[in-house]
């Protein structure tokens, strides 16, 4: 069994995916079709469109789902992953929360070990452009360099939006090594192409509440090496969301 994972591991250079432009178009679209959703949601929460949804993340649950039927939708050469999740996190305030998800430069000690590197790039009122370095693991390790652009917006004196946008990503070889080196752009395994978050922020109830929906685009699932891939392709957008919720909450309720 175990020569046949590494006879596996091996080939996988061989199944290697490439970006295509009517891939990155549908997810455009997507993308475009998603934010003239949540510009016009009524409630402003996720949560409050149940009520049991919301007894319970007040109860304590990280509550992270498809936002869609399917865990992700399939267009031309890849797929497009959708989840929302929303946490209450009691006892803090808007200012504590936007202070500590504004920090950039400590992303890489509050969302380890997925985030292994951080970094301010710029800041312009309430915008930002960060880089992070990223962290897959599951069967196989991977490694991405990102970077971000990030606007945050108030609503109203208890509510804030914001949405962060990839303007790069990139796998990277032999991460901190002599011979590191970043692969360009739209190749590579194809593991994450694109990732957009988009955050609701809202101050009541002795806490704050925080969701977040997330899209990203990956390559589809190869014959003959579904079961390499596919937990990286298919299990990491829920759990990175889950540790992204997670994490928060614990850094703010220390």
């Amino acid at each position: 069994m175990r020569s046949i994972a590494l006879a596996a591991l091996l080939l996988l250079p061989a199944a290697a995916a490439e970006l295509k432009p009517k891939t990155l178009a549908a997810f455009d679209q997507f993308v475009r079709q998603t934010e003239d959703r949540l510009a016009a949601s009524k409630p402003f929460l996720w949560a409050d469109e149940s009520p049991d949804r919301a007894r319970r993340v007040k109860a304590g649950e990280v509550l992270v789902t498809p936002f869609h039927a399917k865990s992700e939708i399939k267009v031309p050469d890849g797929l497009i992953h959708d989840w929302v999740g929303s946490v209450f996190i009691p006892n803090t305030t808007m200012a504590k929360v936007l202070a500590l998800v504004q920090d950039y430069d400590h992303h890489k000690d509050v969302f380890k070990p997925e985030v292994i590197d951080s970094k301010l790039l710029s800041r312009q009122g309430n915008d930002f452009r960060i880089n992070l370095r990223l962290l897959k693991k599951k069967v196989i390790t991977v490694v991405l360099n990102s970077e971000h652009e990030v606007k945050y917006s108030q609503v109203d004196a208890t509510r804030w939006r914001s949405a962060s946008h990839t303007t790069k990503i990139t796998e990277v070889e032999n991460s901190g090594k002599q011979d590191e080196r970043e692969k360009p752009p739209g190749t590579g395994e194809g593991f994450l192409w694109r990732l957009n978050s988009y955050w609701r922020f809202e101050e009541r109830d002795g806490g704050v509440w925080m969701e977040c929906e997330a899209l990203s685009l990956t390559r589809d699932v190869p014959t003959g090496l579904g079961w390499l891939i596919e937990p990286i392709i298919r299990n990491l957008p829920k759990e990175s969301l889950e540790n992204t919720l997670r994490s928060t909450r614990a850094a703010l309720v220390k």
